[in-house]
């Protein structure tokens, strides 16, 4: 906490419509591919980055947020649950209250297209460190008084 605000990972939910800035249906905030113009990932492609670039170094979703795929993995509140995206409402989903496992989401500068797309989940344990694992915070919005 610091001048009166708190801050904290954004849930699993929270984190995915934010990459699709709430309305990208496709594979990638920006369309059905990524490229190596839009994202640090592994794109099989000569003089790629082999690590993570300075935030901003690529094109921001259509809501301004930079690296929201590759880069590095973020960190988000949720712990795993395999069931997840069966089981939990469409709208406003909680993660499990518990478990062994947190989520990452976003990929990062060594994975392949395919595990940077919105949608695609992975988990550690919270007390692994990682130099490819990253997060981002969430800065919930209060209604001014008065």
């Amino acid at each position: 906490m610091r001048a009166g605000r708190t801050y904290r990972l954004p849930t699993e939910a929270e984190w995915e419509y934010a990459c699709r800035a709430g309305v990208s249906t496709t594979a990638y905030s920006f369309g059905s591919a990524l490229s190596i113009h839009q994202a640090n990932f592994n794109g099989d492609v000569m003089g790629r980055l082999q690590r993570p670039s300075p935030v901003g170094s690529y094109p921001p979703n259509a809501w301004g947020l930079y690296d929201m795929h590759g880069n590095l993995w973020e960190w988000v509140a949720d712990w795993f649950d395999e069931a997840y995206y069966r089981d939990s409402p469409r709208r406003d989903p909680q993660g499990p209250a518990s478990g062994a496992s947190r989520v990452l989401r976003g990929g990062a500068w060594y994975c392949d297209a395919r595990m940077c797309r919105a949608a695609h989940r992975a988990r550690n344990e919270p007390d692994r460190r990682y130099y490819g694992y990253g997060f981002r915070v969430v800065l919930p919005w209060a209604a001014p008084h008065g």
